[in-house]
């Protein structure tokens, strides 16, 4: 339990942005366009808000797709299979995507949503915010992650994950250096 605490990333740089919820798409907007990525996976809490910002972002001109666990399996496997052969470099998921999952190039990762309890579930917010972030600077390379704070909650959620891993994590930067988050 003691190595727990200090469980650190190697080779993640981590960030949060506090913002008001309505202005959340503009900003992940922004930073899309900004961002030098291979991939990017966008978490939020509902299925339907991954479906609802993956419509957003294609009239924006993004390449995305989404996936939750509502879908049918062989949807899931269809999209989940097309994002690992980079037919598509923007995933949106809910939690379903935030374990076990290895995808090579998923560089950036994005919590639009910031993790919270689940009624369903009885994992803790810290756990889930590491398991999403996990999924970028996976098999020994480079990472980012940014979490978007906008709640009380959020931030109660951003304590408990720095308090628990002994990690601060600072607030985005107007610019980041591409080297410190691509391989």
């Amino acid at each position: 339990m003691e190595n727990e605490s200090k469980l650190t990333l190697h080779g993640l740089q981590q960030y949060y942005v506090k913002l008001k919820p309505e202005e959340k798409n503009r900003k992940l907007v922004d930073l899309l366009d900004a961002l030098e990525f291979n991939q990017v996976v966008i978490f939020v809490s509902k299925g339907i808000r991954a479906k609802e910002l993956d419509r957003l972002l294609k009239e924006c001109n993004f390449p995305t797709e989404h996936i939750h666990g509502g879908m049918p399996q062989e949807e899931r496997l269809k999209r989940y299979n097309a994002f690992k052969k980079m037919d598509s470099r923007i995933l949106i998921s809910t939690n379903l995507f935030g374990r076990g999952i290895d995808i090579e190039h998923v560089n950036v990762v994005i919590n639009y949503d910031f993790p919270q309890r689940e009624e369903k579930s009885n994992e803790e917010p810290a756990d889930q915010y590491l398991h999403r972030v996990g999924r970028a600077g996976r098999f020994g390379t480079k990472g980012l992650a940014i979490s978007f704070v906008s709640t009380a909650e959020d931030e109660a959620a951003l304590a408990d994950v720095q308090k628990r891993f002994a990690v601060e994590i600072p607030e985005l930067p107007d610019t980041i250096d591409p080297k410190t988050y691509m391989s």
